[in-house]
């Protein structure tokens, strides 16, 4: 990506136990790289937050260490912190403060010397300019979550956080959302969000990491793990029914419907130009005609559900 080669945050042997016995992560290696937009996938429980919450220094790791733009999350939290940018999952804003305050307020909170043009970019990046001297307490749900959005950025964060950023947010603010965040990315800031919404990770990431039961099962390039996984599927539709699959097409990856009307291939992304191409051949050869035909692709979710099948 022609960024610096050192990760802008880098994960070793991080494990976590609650009291009562409970391990939330269990000895997490990862390297999150300068720039890049980077997808934490998991199922509920899975150990997301409690990741991002021991980054961000929310809670303490019980073994391991974590470098947030070079510093130690435990022995230099200041700097390590002031790097960073946090959207948490659930809103927790001061409700009688107006939105300019709340996020001007927040700016000084890490020691940023006032910049009024700033947080105006901000604002209006955000669309909330012209809600800037309302009490948060009078905004709708997706207008708070955009001041959560304001006050992570307001002292200009390297790296910035999203917890499950779009968890009951309309569309709007969804897409809103991901205008900013390329936008951001444009900058140099790199992102990381948890999230469920499968296709908020293939439309957004550069990289996908998947976590399950506290570990990291697998991190790969979204267009790799596409690649890699997806299965693909050809469906033609028979200008007449067949009564079973040809024997000279037996040992293929074809199957042929109940009523004989459709032949599906399934094949693997990769193989996709001589697979199809050399079908066709055969089954003009063998004088199947068909009307008509669709092409499938898997989704990542089934890639992840199939992963975490495996990984459990």
């Amino acid at each position: 990506m022609g960024k610096s080669v050192q990760p802008i945050i880098s994960v070793k042997g991080l494990a976590k136990t609650y009291a009562g016995g409970f391990q939330a992560l269990k000895s997490v290696d990862l390297d999150i790289r300068d720039g890049e937009i980077f997808a934490l996938l998991g199922p509920n429980g899975a150990g997301k937050t409690t990741l991002i919450s021991i980054i961000c220094g929310i809670v303490n790791p019980s073994v391991g260490t974590v470098l947030a733009d070079g510093h130690d999350i435990i022995k230099d939290y200041r700097a390590a912190r002031r790097a960073i940018g946090l959207v948490p999952q659930e809103l927790n804003t001061d409700a009688f403060e107006t939105v300019w305050a709340t996020v001007s307020f927040s700016r000084g909170l890490f020691g940023k010397p006032r910049n009024d043009a700033y947080i105006e970019k901000i604002l209006r990046d955000l669309s909330l300019w012209d809600k800037k001297d309302n009490k948060i307490m009078a905004l709708s749900g997706g207008m708070k979550r955009r001041v959560m959005i304001a006050k992570a950025l307001s002292h200009e964060p390297k790296i910035l956080f999203l917890d499950e950023p779009t968890a009951g947010v309309d569309v709007e603010l969804r897409r809103d959302m991901w205008e900013m965040v390329r936008g951001l990315r444009a900058n140099g800031v790199t992102i990381i969000l948890t999230t469920h919404y499968i296709e908020e990770a293939e439309e957004m990431a550069d990289r996908i990491g998947v976590i399950n039961k506290g570990e990291i099962v697998l991190v790969e390039d979204k267009d790799v793990l596409m690649r890699k996984l997806g299965k693909k599927q050809l469906t033609l539709h028979l200008q007449t029914p067949l009564a079973a699959l040809p024997t000279a097409l037996a040992g293929e990856s074809l199957e042929l419907s109940a009523d004989g009307a459709e032949l599906t291939y399934t094949f693997d992304t990769q193989a996709e130009d001589t697979g199809i191409a050399a079908l066709l051949r055969r089954l003009n050869e063998l004088g199947v005609d068909f009307k008509d035909l669709r092409t499938e692709e898997s989704s990542l979710e089934e890639i992840f559900v199939s992963l975490v099948r495996s990984g459990s």
